[in-house]
């Protein structure tokens, strides 16, 4: 009966918008209420132990690195350098879009702030270059799912939290994907081209394109220095979102002038403000499976599977479906908080590695940013372009197939995929 109604509340204050972190927490308390015998306490109290984590510092600090590289004017220097590199193909300026937001990802971690950042400056772009506003909202939108798929990324972060996995070795596993969703939404836009006769930019000579990339070698240098910090083991997460805080502050004051010491202020804010919607979600969501505990959702679920004689790739695409479905109107960080723990140890008992399971879980949830009605990322490029929300997610969805395409690799063909990291690092994958 209690869970029943905790089910209806919880459909209810989702269908009048209220926003789902504060939904997470109205379930979370009633819940406790209804139980009787638990201390109301007990919701702050997980509330504040969800976020008693060291490595969780690598959120904020990550935010605040986008937001300097945004304030700083460095995308619009990536930008500069992708038209150069591709600019001169058909289709160049969508080809350009796809390329910079996997440079771009290597910096911040956050989707949101690549469509926000490569967005306003090359959505009017495209529309003023001949291309529809569909393609230019749909191109940019989808290619920004890879901003949380290639290092660093937040919900990698969270997921090796909850999960406690080396984020590094998720940071190495989500390369080889990262990137062959960029070169099949390469392979869409050139399609596309060719089909609408989409201009293609004045080609830059191969010595005007070095001297370019020497003259921003700075700013390239950035997910170098992050990645490779990671990787190599020279510094954690945490430890590299604030080597990246402190180049990128540099690289806007010192050497490229873009940013005041009158700017920081307003800077500050606005990572408050973007860090406090993250990781209050991520709070209440801690609370609500803190709740489920209670109720034994886990033991359910672990034996539901386990009675079922469900091997590893049923799992995976009943995985898959369910964070599909959650992607919708949940954001990642507290899709993962409440579910990871429940599903993870299933997972592994069919003798699927957490590694292979996180990329899975994270790739999945990255299609939830260009999915109605939650899709932000969907949402971002549509209002800079003032396109519905309807024709936005219709031109969205053949980049979606691509996604999907190189999820289900990751899924049934994890030895193809992780490959490359466990060469480069044996110990971490051998699980």
């Amino acid at each position: 009966m209690n869970a029943a109604i905790l089910v209806i509340l919880f459909l209810v204050l989702l269908f009048i918008g209220m926003p789902i972190a504060y939904d997470l927490g109205m379930v979370s308390l009633t819940g406790i209420l209804l139980l009787g015998n638990i201390p109301v306490i007990t919701v702050s109290q997980k509330m504040f132990s969800g976020l008693n984590s060291f490595i969780l510092l690598a959120v904020p600090l990550f935010i605040l690195a986008a937001n300097l590289m945004n304030r700083g004017q460095i995308s619009e220097q990536l930008i500069q350098v992708a038209v150069a590199m591709v600019g001169r193909f058909r289709g160049g300026l969508g080809h350009a879009n796809v390329l910079v937001s996997m440079i771009f990802a290597g910096i911040p971690g956050s989707s949101q702030a690549d469509t926000a950042g490569i967005g306003k400056i090359l959505i009017p772009a495209m529309e003023d270059n001949g291309y529809s506003k569909e393609e230019a909202v749909g191109v940019t939108a989808a290619s920004s799912t890879i901003g949380v798929i290639i290092p660093p990324s937040i919900p990698m972060v969270i997921y090796g939290s909850l999960a406690s996995v080396s984020v590094g070795a998720l940071f190495l596993g989500g390369m080889v994907p990262g990137i062959l969703i960029g070169l099949s939404q390469m392979g869409i836009v050139y399609l596309h081209a060719k089909k609408y006769n989409y201009p293609r930019s004045e080609a830059v000579s191969i010595g005007n394109i070095i001297k370019m990339m020497i003259h921003y070698l700075p700013s390239l240098l950035t997910p170098v220095i992050i990645i490779g910090g990671v990787t190599f083991g020279i510094v954690t997460p945490t430890e590299a979102a604030a080597v990246a805080c402190v180049y990128a502050l540099f690289l806007g004051c010192v050497v490229f002038k873009t940013i005041k010491i009158s700017d920081l202020p307003e800077i500050f804010a606005e990572t408050i403000t973007m860090t406090a919607q993250s990781l209050f979600a991520l709070a209440t969501a801690t609370a609500l499976g803190q709740l489920l505990s209670y109720y034994n959702v886990s033991r359910g679920v672990q034996n539901y599977f386990l009675e079922h004689d469900m091997n590893w790739m049923v799992f995976l695409i009943f995985v898959i479906l369910f964070f599909l479905f959650l992607g919708t109107f949940m954001d990642a960080i507290p899709a993962m908080t409440l579910f990871v723990p429940v599903l993870l140890p299933v997972a592994q008992s069919l003798g699927i590695s957490p590694i292979h399971f996180g990329l899975v879980t994270v790739i999945t949830l990255a299609i939830g940013l260009i999915t109605p009605p939650y899709g932000i990322c969907l949402l971002i490029a549509g209002s800079i372009s003032k396109l519905p929300i309807q024709r936005s997610f219709a031109a969205v969805l053949p980049y979606m197939a691509a996604i999907v395409f190189v999820l289900l690799l990751v899924a049934f063909c994890p030895d193809f995929i992780l490959y490359v990291p466990r060469v480069l690092k044996p110990d971490w994958f051998a699980i």
